[in-house]
């Protein structure tokens, strides 16, 4: 079958205009198995690579041949961003065949809303909070909404596999179907996935279908990768060391940093001007600290500011803009971001990606780095580990730079193992069973309990939960009264039920914190977590702002500009570090391996890292001991929250005045002769 020839008419114009010369091998592959089969289908190739195009060029085509008389298909994404992005993309492409995209999110008008619900048809662009509530509160009308739906698109699907989420999307997706009596096909899309045969079998869940996941092949594909490192202050590792086997900078600096500037934000401020770069980091206070101390320089050196910011919690014309400036050609800006620039999200021909610190997965550093290297462009990303010096009494955890094995493990697991973190599939969702009951109780009104254990139960999430561990999670919900039992021995929603089924927060599944919305006289310009009082200062958009007043009542937080800099907080996010990165970390500090990304820095740290752990045995026995009476466990094996006992350390000794004396360790270990405490236990 020609692909192309059997495209509708206005694909194959769409294709004409953009100069395409031919179609990717994942474009053939996805419309062999839409068009011939009828199976479900995961699409798994490199940012960039056309995943999207791939599923809707024949899905729109089969549309201009039998047109939905509902909605047609259901596109679920991750973040507003990826949608908004993708509803233009779609919406260029649909227009000529007059085929209309909608889409759906907090920030999308009711009226807009309205007319889809006046006219349900097309493709229907979807967040799973988004979609959550629209079952919740528009119940009666999910028949006639989606009663023709054929097709529903997941992207960025890895995303959605390692946590509640994912099964929240799942469950939505069978509770639709079976409300509007149809199956529709589900297609995939990622950029990486681990375990593309255990993905497959989810996406699948309860469709009756197979999955097909073709497997493209990709020509080899050049990395420009370096690896450096740095103390935040004084000598580093690599001066006075003449080192031929490391690697040298990958290009010229472009501007000079300040006299005084940290080591490490210097060396980023020096290879981004007139580059348009991404600085990603791994939270949002240090997403507000490294802007601000870029734009400082950028004063300092009285040159313009060059640095944009794009994080969760900044308001959406903040995170638009930055995406906006990003996509413009003419405009040569580095942006730092945390994960919301990870996924799919068009911005344009980046020149290279900046990682300060290693990212908590090898899924998240091959998506950043695959933000790069477009148009012919080999993907080109640096690290930049930063760290304190040890002081010369430090204790053993100290002297290691757990930043810089977890980089190392992170590309050493993908170069020699193509390993990429396999999802979560089988657990034990209890929270989300709460939160799936509530749900169907709230949206489909009162049922008997054998009625709503066959709602819940019968959704394929849920198969490890016995019909006992339900009735016991009914009882405990009966006592605490967020369900009541009716006089004709029913269940509906009860008092304490409906405080959480009412609030917007009760649409996503995982915790947040309470967050108060920051103005600046009629600028919005954000949201934090626990409003210092009035007088104080607080780190937001890349600017320091004082307090002027607080509402309380209606969570909101006005604020004037002011000059210097402060530390942010967002609340805790702490991230997964999967155990075979830890026991690769093991073998990094082991082996005697040169790795040809790092840098002068980089090796010569490594190094004095391998030799403290040869002359501490470190990587040999379990316990260590780290003198005066004290041991500790080695934390380089097991499902850690953090990178082992070393970052824990150092990020508390860095930032809590009070942690630096003795009384730090009296906490954390029990001295070995003390016989009424288990020695060596954390």
């Amino acid at each position: 079958m020609n692909i192309f020839n059997r495209y509708a008419p206005f694909i194959q114009d769409f294709i004409y205009q953009n100069s395409w010369e031919s179609l990717r091998a994942i474009q053939v592959a996805a419309a062999e198995a839409i068009f011939c089969t009828d199976d479900n289908l995961l699409l798994s190739a490199a940012t960039a690579s056309g995943k999207t195009e791939a599923a809707f060029f024949p899905i729109l085509t089969l549309f201009t041949e039998n047109r939905p008389s509902s909605v047609g298909a259901l596109y679920i994404g991750p973040l507003k961003a990826l949608i908004n992005d993708q509803f233009m993309r779609l919406n260029d492409l649909c227009r000529e065949a007059h085929i209309p995209v909608w889409h759906w999110h907090g920030d999308v008008g009711q009226s807009r809303k309205n007319k889809l619900l006046k006219n349900p048809s097309g493709i229907l662009q979807i967040t799973p909070e988004s979609l959550e509530a629209l079952l919740l509160h528009k119940h009666a009308d999910v028949a006639r909404i989606f009663g023709d739906l054929r097709f529903i698109v997941i992207d960025e699907v890895h995303s959605l596999l390692r946590g509640d989420r994912g099964g929240q999307t799942l469950c939505l997706i069978e509770r639709l179907s079976k409300l509007a009596g149809v199956n529709p096909r589900r297609i995939g899309l990622s950029a990486t996935v681990g375990d593309p045969e255990g993905t497959g079998e989810f996406l699948s869940s309860g469709t009756g279908r197979k999955t097909l996941t073709p497997k493209i092949e990709v020509g080899g594909i050049k990395w420009r990768l370096s690896m450096e490192h740095f103390y935040v202050q004084g000598a580093q590792s690599g001066d006075d060391k003449i080192i031929p086997e490391a690697l040298p900078v990958l290009d010229l600096k472009t501007d000079e940093a300040p006299k005084n500037a940290d080591p490490g934000m210097g060396y980023i401020f020096e290879h981004t001007k007139n580059k348009k770069c991404l600085i990603f980091v791994n939270s949002r206070e240090e997403c507000e600290a490294v802007t601000t101390t870029l734009r400082q320089y950028c004063e300092a050196n009285r040159e313009s500011d060059r640095f944009l910011i794009h994080h969760g919690n900044l308001s959406a014309s903040y995170r638009e803009t930055a995406e906006a400036v990003m996509k413009d050609e003419e405009q040569f800006q580095t942006t730092v971001t945390t994960a919301t620039l990870e996924l799919g999200i068009n911005i344009g021909r980046l020149e290279r990606a900046f990682q300060i610190d290693a990212p908590f997965t090898v899924s998240s550093f091959l998506q950043r780095m695959g933000r790069t290297g477009r148009r012919e462009l080999p993907p080109e990303m640096w690290f930049v580990m930063r760290e304190e010096q040890p002081e010369a009494r430090a204790m053993l955890p100290a002297t290691i730079p757990w930043g810089l094995l977890q980089g190392v493990a992170l590309v050493q697991l993908y170069l020699e193992e193509r390993w990429v973190e396999p999802p979560k599939l089988d657990r034990l969702p209890y929270s989300l069973l709460y939160h799936q009951t509530m749900s169907t109780l709230a949206s489909g009104g009162e049922m008997s309990p054998a009625g709503l254990a066959a709602r819940v139960l019968s959704l394929s999430y849920f198969h490890r939960i016995s019909q006992e561990d339900y009735k016991v999670l009914l009882r405990h919900l009966l006592a605490t009264e967020h369900i009541q039992k009716t006089e004709e021995g029913g269940l509906i929603v009860g008092l304490a039920g409906e405080r959480q089924t009412n609030s917007f927060k009760f649409y996503a599944v995982f915790k947040e914190n309470e967050e108060y919305t920051v103005r600046s006289r009629s600028q919005e310009l954000g949201t934090i977590v626990s409003p210092p009082p009035v007088g104080e200062k607080i780190a937001l958009a890349g600017h320091v702002w004082i307090v002027e007043e607080i509402d309380h009542k209606r969570h909101l937080v006005y604020c004037e500009q002011v000059k210097g800099k402060v530390l942010a907080y967002f609340g805790l996010c702490p991230g997964d570090i999967n155990t075979k990165v830890l026991e690769k970390m093991k073998v990094v500090l082991k082996e005697k391996a040169l790795y040809p990304y790092l840098m002068k820095n980089a090796v010569a740290r490594l190094a004095e890292a391998r030799h403290a752990a040869l002359n501490s045995s470190l990587t040999d026995k379990p316990l260590i001991c780290l003198g005066g009476g004290y041991v500790v466990p080695v934390s380089l094996a097991g499902h850690l929250r953090l990178s082992g006992f070393g970052a824990l350390y150092q990020d508390q000794m860095r930032t809590s005045d009070r942690l630096k004396g003795p009384g730090f360790f009296q906490t954390l270990f029990y001295p070995v002769q003390d016989e009424n405490r288990p020695g060596g236990i954390l």
